[in-house]
């Protein structure tokens, strides 16, 4: 098929801005219109995501109150620029709510918060996998146990784990929940958000790093 000559425009366009990844400009575009007031370390951490693109992930172990989640609305936010929009957060059953609230009014980012109800409802109209949606998945751990193969057939281009410590004991064969969710995106990109890496044992952060 032959280009019209708009159309070479507009891919020359978008090739120019194929910027490193760790060029501030890469993320310009798409928080323009973000409601945040960020930070130095929070666009630096939020580079060093992007860093290599090699890279399965990075765990991002800033302390309590400094943006941790707003870290993850900028990479977010990049990946919905980028039309890679097969996105999840596994978070805590009582965060699902306040994710949802601040990817909106924060980042403009649609979610959806996916929860048994939610999910046979979606089964019911004929959604075979709603995993599978043009929204931001918010699902608890839990959840994200029970509906474990429906996340590994889906292709996501990012995962984010908020207070991924509770995955912390994975390197227990024993401990059933971490590893499900770790074997159903074994191969996908994840960024683990948690103020404590590293609780008991240097174990727990070797456990991390294996997801």
């Amino acid at each position: 098929m032959e280009l019209t000559a708009a159309q070479q425009k507009y891919f020359a366009y978008w090739l120019t801005r194929s910027l490193p990844s760790d060029s501030l400009g890469k993320l310009t575009a798409s928080l323009q219109d973000a409601q945040v007031d960020l930070t130095p370390h929070q666009i630096d951490a939020a580079l060093f995501a992007f860093k290599s693109p090699l890279s399965k992930g990075a765990i991002l172990a800033d302390e309590v109150g400094l943006g941790k989640t707003i870290e993850a609305g900028i990479i977010l936010s990049q990946f919905w620029a980028e039309h890679r929009r097969h996105l999840l957060i596994i978070a805590p059953a009582n965060l699902r709510k306040q994710w949802a609230a601040e990817l909106l009014e924060k980042f403009f980012l649609p979610s959806r918060i996916l929860e048994s109800k939610t999910f046979n409802s979606y089964i019911e109209d004929g959604n075979l996998n709603p995993f599978n949606c043009e929204e931001i998945v918010i699902c608890s751990y839990q959840f994200a146990k029970t509906k474990a193969p429906y996340l590994k057939q889906t292709n996501w281009d990012l995962v984010v784990i908020d207070e991924a410590h509770r995955l912390r004991n994975v390197y227990k064969p024993t401990n059933k929940i971490s590893n499900t969710i770790k074997n159903a995106l074994a191969d996908r990109k994840k960024i683990l958000l948690t103020a404590t890496p590293l609780q008991n044992s240097i174990l727990e952060l070797y456990g991390l790093t294996t997801i």
